[in-house]
């Protein structure tokens, strides 16, 4: 079978796309046959490398996968051969009390495909059954891939970790990422104002059409004081921050007072300062945040099933073309998901 994968880090050229033999499933796991595999900076991170981690060389990378189900372990009950499934993309232990208490993203062993363990840059691979989650009929796998990841990110940020309230004001840093346009998406179904943020006429107007009621060019205005001549000079409730140093300060200065900032990433580098006298003296609250349980997960599909929120997909590559899906998604070119075809 065909595979992409990376022998060391490094830049686009680092992946190469050869051959492998075909994997064996254990008994509890399920054969599946990958139809499409979406991108996430995680990607970018793994293949280029990450400072004090090391990864098992050669590394399949891929985190939102969905496909068919070609072969079923001995001791698979629920799954069938035929299924259109995605997969959650975090894999647990299922075992630990944090498993078990539901918090599986707690867990000490809980990792993601394409970054712990292989992920779906491949043509087939064997999976815990546990992963698969079946799709409905009228849903095409680029969509179903397009949508694990980024929903049930957004999904534990804003739900679990802001605590988000119908009808309040948020400003989510970057809509045209596929963290950033889901966010967009569960704001405005809980009837919330959005403030959204993108670079270029392009990515504004499209992140309109998702549903902002304003938005803020991050390249050219200054976040802060566009998002206080929005609210009357309050600031936002909620902050949807994954930017990192090149947003954080302007995310600050738009909170308004008791207002929440949850954030989940650093694209733009991870130190950042922090005056605690704002801290204190507004009662914000400041919130990290990573992934999101199974539990979330069935949770936020359940609107995607039911075209409540929609995956937003960029563009579509073949994954011999996977260098070049690469260096879009590292040049900001896109809005939304970039989708693999195997």
């Amino acid at each position: 079978m065909k595979v992409a994968r990376i022998h060391q880090h490094g830049g686009p050229d680092a992946l190469v796309y050869e051959d492998v033999a075909e994997p064996a499933i254990k008994a509890n796991q399920i054969l599946l046959r990958v139809r499409a595999c979406a991108l996430n900076h995680l990607d970018l991170f793994v293949r280029a490398g990450i400072p004090g981690l090391q990864f098992a060389m050669p590394h399949v990378l891929g985190s939102d996968i969905a496909g068919e189900v070609v072969a079923v372990g001995e001791l698979c009950e629920r799954v069938k051969v035929g299924w259109r499934v995605l997969l959650s993309p975090g894999v647990s232990c299922r075992q630990c009390p944090q498993c078990l208490a539901g918090r599986d993203n707690l867990c000490r062993r809980y990792t993601i495909y394409g970054y712990g363990v292989d992920g779906g840059d491949t043509e087939l691979m064997a999976v815990h059954e546990y992963s698969a989650i079946q799709i409905p009929d009228d849903m095409s796998f680029e969509e179903a891939a397009a949508a694990p990841l980024v929903f049930l990110t957004a999904w534990h940020m804003l739900m679990d970790r802001a605590k988000l309230a119908p009808g309040e004001d948020v400003l989510v840093l970057a809509a045209s990422s596929g963290v950033g346009q889901a966010a967009v998406q569960i704001a405005k179904l809980f009837h919330c104002r959005v403030i959204a943020t993108a670079g270029g006429d392009a990515k504004l107007a499209k992140a309109k059409e998702l549903g902002a009621d304003y938005v803020i060019d991050h390249y050219r205005e200054d976040i802060a004081a566009q998002v206080k001549k929005f609210t009357g000079k309050r600031g936002v409730d909620v902050v949807f921050e994954h930017v990192g140093a090149a947003t954080w300060p302007h995310s600050l200065a738009s909170l308004a007072p008791a207002g929440r900032l949850v954030t989940c990433g650093n694209t733009t580098g991870w130190d950042v300062k922090l005056d605690l006298r704002f801290l204190f003296s507004k009662n914000w609250t400041l919130a990290g945040s990573f992934m999101g349980t199974m539990g979330e997960l069935h949770d936020v599909l359940r609107f995607v099933f039911r075209k409540q929120l929609r995956p937003v997909i960029d563009r579509v590559y073949p994954l011999a073309e996977i260098r070049a899906a690469h260096e879009r998604l590292e040049n900001k070119e896109q809005f939304g998901k970039i989708v693999l075809l195997p």
